[in-house]
């Protein structure tokens, strides 16, 4: 998951000398491991090895805890930053036969997901005999897409899916 399972803290350290960093990252240099654990004891900090397979070991003064709670807040700030760049994909289902406010309203619920950035799947069902009319599907196709030319522009043609036709419309990019 992180890097902290690679750090081992205190006594875990193998090695007999280390090189040593102390908390503001300046080097002491290569000292035994006793008088590293000693310097970190009367700081009050922890001995973290960081660079396990160096020779000697790297080890750092640190306040581990500290570290781990600094470590967590910048990978939820990073998950937070990734949702706010995602773009969802919303669906949008209508019957072939809609009537004029109705689609009136799905038009307008199609045009606040656009211009949020989201993309929209419009699924338009056909029921028994409404199957042996394709054109009537293709004709409200276009009629959302003529509504909202200004904002937005196929990504997916038309296809039919078992008794649904399906598209979906993505926003305009800003030139």
């Amino acid at each position: 998951m992180s890097k902290i399972q690679e750090y081992r803290v205190n006594r875990q350290i193998k090695a007999k000398e280390v090189r040593l960093i102390d908390e503001s990252g300046a080097q002491i240099g290569i000292v035994p491991l006793k008088e590293a654990l000693n310097i970190a004891e009367d700081k009050g900090l922890d001995l973290v090895e960081i660079a396990p397979k160096a020779k000697p070991p790297v080890c750092k003064i640190m306040d581990y805890g500290k570290f781990k709670y600094e470590l967590k807040k910048k990978e939820r700030e990073a998950r937070k930053k990734q949702k706010e760049h995602a773009i969802e994909v919303k669906d949008i289902r209508m019957k072939v036969r809609i009537d004029e406010h109705d689609l009136k309203v799905k038009l307008k619920h199609m045009r606040e997901f656009l211009e949020d950035g989201d993309k929209v799947r419009v699924r338009i069902r056909f029921r028994g005999r409404e199957n042996v009319h394709p054109e009537l599907g293709e004709r409200l196709f276009k009629k959302i897409v003529d509504e909202l030319q200004d904002l937005g522009e196929v990504e997916t043609q038309p296809k039919r899916e078992g008794p649904f036709l399906v598209f979906t419309l993505m926003p305009r990019r800003k030139k």
